[in-house]
């Protein structure tokens, strides 16, 4: 085995010139249950097996007691740079488990294939075969019974962090160009979103020259196909069908000290440029890092933000 690096993305992912993968964190698994907490039940569920995609789905502990009443759903895409993270982890478990418990909603986790075994689009392609496979519970005689009896597809939400951010908004505009017929997208929520571009803007001057450089080679690594950091795909400023996307309101939640910060208020900017005709809010946090609400959830920031998340869905 040679030690040798072909790629070196710390602290996400090493991948070594023989071939070996070594991701840095997110590979740790939990079982799907009932939460002794909160009382929201979870399982999981296969959509397709060629491509694999797997989901969690969450139900809060509501569904017990006023079976009829349908409830808002969320469908949510897991950060960790295309490259980390399940929706079986424990950091996603748990905090689906609290947002699923506080927003009495029904939440899809989207289990996509990544990188760099699956490179980009694929993790695209597995999200929206998921969304498809939602909406074939329109009717309420879809493959899966917690969905046909308990959600709601007229009052559907999408929300991701990080890299789940990025899909989150790139199946809002699918759904927004596409017009999927068998549910109502009524808002989505961009966690501390990856969006990058070649142009510096705000602090990104003051960041160091060496992670900039790893937030452009990353995107490069996980789609080896882009036309660069100015893909639409990555920097949303230069897609000209941002227009389009496809529900009423958007919330942005931006970290005070994440190199990110910057480029989640540029987007909120540039989608009410666009002649896009919903409502766009940016949450900032200060004093916190990327993420800060999956390492330290139950901090005070962490809280507000779960509250000002719910509120939104609600």
């Amino acid at each position: 085995m040679s030690d040798e690096l072909a790629h070196d993305f710390f602290p996400i992912i090493k991948v070594y010139k023989d071939g070996r993968v070594d991701r840095l964190w997110g590979t740790s698994t939990l079982p799907a249950s009932i939460d002794p907490q909160t009382g929201v039940q979870s399982k999981d569920v296969v959509i397709s097996t060629a491509p694999p995609v797997s989901v969690r789905l969450y139900i809060p502990k509501s569904t017990t007691t006023e079976s009829t009443r349908k409830l808002p759903l969320l469908v949510y895409f897991h950060g960790g740079g295309f490259c980390n993270g399940s929706a079986f982890s424990p950091t996603y478990h748990n905090y689906l488990n609290s947002l699923v418990s506080e927003a009495n909603v029904v939440a899809v986790s989207v289990d996509y294939r990544l990188v760099p075994e699956h490179p980009l689009p694929a993790a695209y392609e597995d999200s929206w075969a998921t969304l498809k496979w939602v909406e074939s519970h329109f009717a309420g005689n879809g493959p899966e019974d917690w969905l046909n009896r308990h959600a709601d597809l007229n009052r559907v939400f999408f929300s991701g962090d990080s890299a789940g951010a990025n899909i989150a908004h790139h199946m809002g505009l699918r759904v927004g160009s596409e017009k999927l017929v068998g549910f109502k997208l009524n808002g989505i929520v961009l966690v501390h979103p990856y969006f990058w571009g070649e142009e510096p803007i705000g602090g990104e001057l003051a960041l160091a020259e060496n992670h900039t450089k790893m937030l452009a080679a990353l995107w490069r690594f996980c789609y080896p196909l882009t036309s660069g950091s100015d893909d639409p795909i990555l920097n949303p400023g230069k897609d000209p069908k941002l227009g389009e996307l496809g529900c009423e309101k958007v919330l942005v939640c931006v970290a005070e000290k994440d190199s990110l910060k910057d480029r989640g208020w540029y987007y909120s900017e540039v989608l009410k440029k666009s002649g896009w005709n919903g409502v766009v809010e940016v949450l900032e946090t200060k004093e916190e890092q990327h993420v800060f609400h999956l390492i330290n959830p139950s901090c005070d920031n962490a809280v507000t933000m779960l509250k000002k998340i719910v509120s939104f869905m609600n």
